[in-house]
């Protein structure tokens, strides 16, 4: 296998950052440097199916990051839905997706894909890092979107004085990792949006039900899906944007 096409080796600047650990206080941390108001930050998920634990997480929960394993299984259905997901038009007003070309910045990428849609993007403050770059940049094609970050000093300073304050020891920006950072958020328009800069484009999966959030049955399923697909492989990690 060809180490699932890593994005260090994608980039066209060949730039990498260190990885980000999935810990929901530096994803805290890390969100407020960008921006975010202190009124919201990260939890972390400890089940998808339990009740009791799930109750643990304030609602309304507003955005998930899962990371999960880069596997065979998961490649081979990646590259299948990107073949549809190619001839899909570039996203509409309303929904900020870019294409990752940073190697190792998913779990930063997945954040700012948090931070930007839905009922969260107000929450992010004027004049913040960035607000400044979704502004700037909102009306650049995805190409040009992409550039705009590989030259934000802003955005990479937040990220780099985060990542390496992890629990574990930080590894360096071109260590290759199997695993991978997906956001699923809130569209303005109500639906349910996977938002992943490693894939082709973002994908809607429809119209959440009225009232239920992003630990509501609907995302949950996906979240399932990926877990069900990776057999006995439970490398997984969920956290939830929610009320602090």
């Amino acid at each position: 296998m060809d180490k699932h096409d890593h994005l260090d080796k994608e980039s066209p600047s060949g730039k990498s950052w260190v990885p980000l650990e999935s810990n929901p206080e530096l994803l805290t941390e890390l969100s407020h440097a960008l921006g975010l108001s202190d009124a919201l930050g990260w939890h972390d998920v400890y089940s998808i199916d339990d009740p009791d634990l799930l109750a643990f997480v304030p609602r309304p929960c507003h955005a998930l990051l899962l990371v999960f394993p880069i596997s065979s299984a998961y490649e081979q259905k990646r590259r299948e839905r990107d073949e549809q997901l190619k001839h899909n038009p570039p996203p509409p007003e309303g929904v900020y997706w870019f294409k990752q070309t940073i190697g190792n910045a998913c779990g930063t990428m997945g954040l700012m894909h948090a931070l930007s849609n839905g009922d969260v993007y107000p929450f992010v403050t004027p004049t913040s890092p960035l607000h400044k770059f979704v502004e700037s940049t909102k009306n650049l094609s995805i190409a040009e979107k992409a550039k705009a970050l590989e030259s934000n000093t802003e955005i990479e300073d937040c990220h780099k004085s985060t990542a390496t304050q992890g629990q574990t020891a930080a590894p360096d920006a071109t260590d290759d990792t199997d695993l991978h950072f997906v956001c699923f958020a809130k569209g303005t328009n109500g639906s349910l949006l996977e938002l992943d800069g490693r894939r082709a484009g973002y994908v809607d999966h429809g119209k959440l039900p009225e009232g239920e959030d992003l630990l509501g049955e609907k995302a949950l399923g996906l979240i399932k899906e990926f877990v069900t697909r990776e057999g006995d492989n439970f490398n997984f990690s969920l956290t939830a944007l929610a009320p602090l």
